[in-house]
């Protein structure tokens, strides 16, 4: 029996273009399965992900606003917004305000910090906003609205009354 007959069947039963198409299908649906694509993590790492509370801490710098405290509260729900792109909505767990502090050395060579006289008459505050949401946690990482969220991620948070950049400090879940 020959390996391949006259109208191109494998041991005259398979027919080779048939085999092609099959293996085709077969490496796309692997490709589609373990290789990751753009965000980083295949079809198989974000289904095996679970959604899980995850709290994030947000480091802001300079923030001029006239009355901070009354500007950002505890219980909020706000948006989040990933490099520049809408992710959901988040909710303010605690914030943290203080002013920027200058540190000059004493006569003796030890420290003392104080509070910088030029972010207190330009009404510049530093905050720590602790923002909370449910995301899908993976081996990866976190990840918001398919976007993955570590230490040093620029985010921003959109209220009724301002849109605040900062970025991330602290990831917990």
């Amino acid at each position: 029996m020959a390996l391949l007959d006259r109208q191109g069947r494998l041991f005259g039963k398979f027919s080779i273009l048939d085999i092609g198409a099959i293996a085709t299908i077969l490496i796309v649906l692997i490709g589609l399965l373990i290789v990751p694509g753009n965000s980083g993590s295949s079809i198989a790492q974000m289904i095996s992900a679970e959604n899980k509370t995850v709290q994030v801490d947000m480091n802001v710098r300079g923030l001029s606003a006239a009355n901070p405290q009354n500007l950002v509260k505890v219980g909020d729900k706000v948006n989040i917004i990933i490099r520049n792109q809408p992710r959901g909505d988040v909710i303010i767990k605690k914030v943290e305000i203080s002013i920027p502090k200058v540190v000059a050395a004493k006569a003796d060579g030890t420290a003392v910090y104080f509070d910088d006289p030029r972010a207190v008459s330009t009404s510049q505050s530093d905050l720590v906003i602790t923002i909370e949401a449910i995301a899908k946690v993976s081996n990866e990482g976190v990840v918001f609205g398919n976007e993955k969220v570590k230490v040093g991620t620029s985010i921003d948070i959109e209220g009724a009354k301002y849109l605040i950049r900062g970025s991330a400090m602290a990831v917990r879940y």
